[in-house]
């Protein structure tokens, strides 16, 4: 039988080797701990089986690989927002960040050395915060105080069909050992954020943000490429300014006002 040099490793059972993005061993540990029959101690961890998470060698890479993180000249690590997500609704940002940070909590729930992944967790809660905060051209504290709950907690809110709810940023440690714990994501955010995009939405309540008119044959999209050129001088100027968008909503008799065309 021939091995594949690129995915066989024959080494020693205590050192790490790579397997499903875990670096696994046996433990060699003396430690004595109570755990033995009849409330005798033992060396418990002596001969079992580690699952390790490789940080540095897989979650470094991906939070430099989406941009959540930058490392400055003299090598320290800052989290930066990410440019990609500045268009989407604070509730999207909130929810990708979520999405990124279970699915990875959830994967390595097992390891031993799941504490790691809090410093994980810290740059990529501030790298959505910095977002927010650009997004609004605010701070980070003000972003915080703003969407903060009588617990402490920040998240932020959205309306259901039930009323109000919010949509708070995903802790790590609720991943350690939960039955089910992207079950915790509610059902409004999925829809919101992976089902259902902000155009579609937006073309869907057939309403002109512009003239207002609701009964319009065809609706459509009208983008600029920076929001900051424009000078306000016309009525849809000053909304796109006023919403901080780069695009409006408009019936086709609208769409044409803007463009200098001749309505029909």
């Amino acid at each position: 039988m021939e091995l594949s040099k690129e995915k066989t490793l024959i080494t020693h059972s205590n050192e790490y080797a790579r397997f499903l993005g875990y670096d696994v061993r046996v433990r060699r540990n003396g430690q004595i701990k109570h755990g033995g029959p009849g409330s005798r101690t033992k060396r418990t961890l002596n001969g079992m089986v580690e699952l390790y998470v490789p940080f540095y060698n897989k979650i470094m890479p991906f939070l430099f690989d989406n941009k959540v993180i930058r490392q400055t000249e003299d090598g320290r690590i800052k989290p930066e927002r990410r440019k990609s997500l500045l268009r989407c609704t604070d509730l999207e940002i909130v929810s990708a960040y979520n999405a990124e940070l279970r699915g990875i909590c959830n994967y390595y729930s097992i390891a031993s050395n799941f504490r790691k992944l809090n410093y994980f967790a810290y740059l990529m809660e501030y790298s959505c915060l910095k977002i927010l905060a650009g997004k609004h051209k605010s701070k980070i504290s003000k972003i915080m105080a703003q969407y903060k709950d009588s617990q402490g907690d920040w998240g932020m809110p959205y309306e259901t069909k039930q009323g109000r709810k919010r949509c708070y940023f995903a802790k790590y440690r609720d991943c350690k050992d939960a039955w089910n714990p992207t079950g915790q994501i509610s059902n409004a955010v999925v829809r919101f954020a992976y089902t259902t995009t902000t155009f579609e939405k937006r073309l869907s309540a057939k309403i002109c943000e512009l003239c207002g008119a609701t009964d319009a044959e065809h609706y459509e999209i009208h983008h600029v490429r920076k929001v900051k050129d424009l000078q306000g001088k016309e009525p849809w100027e000053q909304i796109t300014i006023v919403k901080r968008r780069k695009t409006l909503v408009v019936c086709e008799s609208c769409h044409k006002l803007i463009h200098g065309k001749k309505v029909l």
